[in-house]
């Protein structure tokens, strides 16, 4: 990923940035139109960043670039507001995640790019604590 796309995406990643259409109806990532009556415009909504894991799965034969971390989870997160979205998950075993699981984004490493060594960070979900 190119610095100008990783910029760009920046608000999404780091701030989990969506968009709240003037129905109600909540998107994330950010959408133009919304998905469930087709107008515009978006008014944009940070979210809390806390869910519950309403699916998942192991990764065992990771993509280039995340063999480092194999095996490793990645969920379908419902967040509070209502939105799906799907995150690796992080500072749990595979063996314990499960559905309902309380969830909370935290901001982590993804991966390094290339030869350049640019850091690539976004949000992953990790068990809520306490």
């Amino acid at each position: 990923m190119e610095i100008s796309r990783n910029w760009r995406l920046k608000n999404q990643r780091y701030r989990l940035e969506g968009t709240t259409c003037t129905c109600g109806y909540k998107s994330f990532p950010p959408r133009r139109i919304c998905p469930r009556c087709k107008e515009n415009p978006q008014s944009v909504s940070q979210f809390m960043g806390t869910g519950r894991v309403y699916s998942h799965t192991t990764v065992y034969e990771a993509p280039t670039g995340f063999e480092d971390y194999v095996p490793y989870s990645v969920a379908l997160v419902k967040l509070d507001e209502g939105p799906m979205i799907s995150a690796q998950l992080t500072d749990i075993e595979p063996e314990e995640v499960t559905i309902g699981l309380r969830v909370e984004m935290v901001t982590r490493k993804l991966r390094e790019q290339g030869d350049t060594g640019l850091i690539i960070y976004g949000y992953k979900f990790r068990p809520v604590l306490g």
